[in-house]
């Protein structure tokens, strides 16, 4: 009998069983009168453990640091200790998926850029449509400011298509001084070559076989894939560039950074504060599609 509530339990045994005064009892058992008598009086977590599953059910990819993030900015501060064990509590553990093998060993880390839009990463996505059609996705990064600049879903990505699509994004944020990206067909093209040399952009290969020297962009496809691709069924192109589109305001905007220090990545940019994330996206009304509603 080390913990309080043994010692209450013996208490009310020695009383009942033996006839014993609460004095007597508490003297054989070791214990004041005080911790017998005390009533606990706790918060009431009804809210708190409300708003939680209301969270975690629109944020199924999230776990609990994340989803304090969230509740932090709606002014509830549970310590991370109790928000940990009311996770426990309503069974909200983030269900794991299998992996695949990863390389043991050190890794030098990655230079990080002084400030925003010095260096870009590129990577490819690929999913498939509910017709089993494939399409692929060109993921644009921000190293700095951990920002999803652009997704571009198509079914096919050439190098003229990945230069055009550039050009548009420099237009609209500048031009930056490194783009990275792997040994790719499309991006080792004569179109990207011509690009880069035109707009005088360094573009820098990673070593064929280490996509770790590319991580910024690996890391962002892995969020993109577990959040997005996997927890949701697309009908069309369309829907899947809207779900996209609508995926990376999300997160630029609304979804915290745990690298950021639960920051969103446009409040790094400096650009906007976070706003309430939209907690269903559908299809407009107008573009005939079915499967509305299947991105949550």
């Amino acid at each position: 009998m080390v913990t309080p509530g043994a010692k209450r339990e013996a208490v009310a045994h020695a009383r009942e069983h033996h006839g014993l005064s609460e004095r007597r009892a508490c003297s054989l058992v070791g214990v004041s009168r005080r911790v017998i008598r005390y009533q606990p009086i706790r918060v009431d977590d009804a809210p708190l453990r409300a708003r939680l599953r209301e969270l975690a059910a629109e944020r199924r990819r999230f776990g609990y640091r994340r989803l304090g993030y969230l509740l932090a900015r709606e002014g509830m501060t549970p310590n991370h200790k109790k928000l940990l064990r009311i996770y426990r509590e309503e069974n909200l553990r983030v269900r794991r998926r299998g992996g695949r093998k990863r390389a043991l060993g050190t890794r030098s880390p990655i230079v990080l850029p002084d400030g925003p839009n010095q260096r870009w990463s590129l990577d490819f996505v690929s999913d498939t449509l509910t017709c089993s059609r494939r399409f692929r996705i060109l993921c644009v990064v921000d190293d700095y400011t951990r920002e999803c600049l652009a997704l571009v879903a198509d079914t096919s990505l050439s190098g003229i298509r990945v230069a055009r699509e550039l050009t548009q994004l420099i237009g609209l944020r500048g031009k930056p001084h490194t783009v990275v990206s792997d040994n790719g067909t499309e991006l080792t093209s004569s179109a990207i070559l011509r690009w880069s040399q035109e707009r005088r952009v360094e573009w820098h290969y990673i070593v064929p076989g280490k996509p770790m020297q590319n991580a910024f962009v690996e890391s962002f496809n892995g969020r993109l894939r577990d959040e997005c691709l996997n927890e949701t069924l697309f009908t069309s192109l369309a829907h899947a560039r809207f779900v996209l589109d609508a995926w990376r305001h999300d997160y630029n905007n609304v979804r915290p950074h745990s690298k950021l220090g639960g920051k969103t990545p446009a409040e790094i940019a400096g650009q906007r504060v976070w706003g309430h994330a939209p907690r269903h996206v559908g299809i407009p009304s107008n573009s005939h599609h079915e499967g509305a509603g299947l991105y949550l």
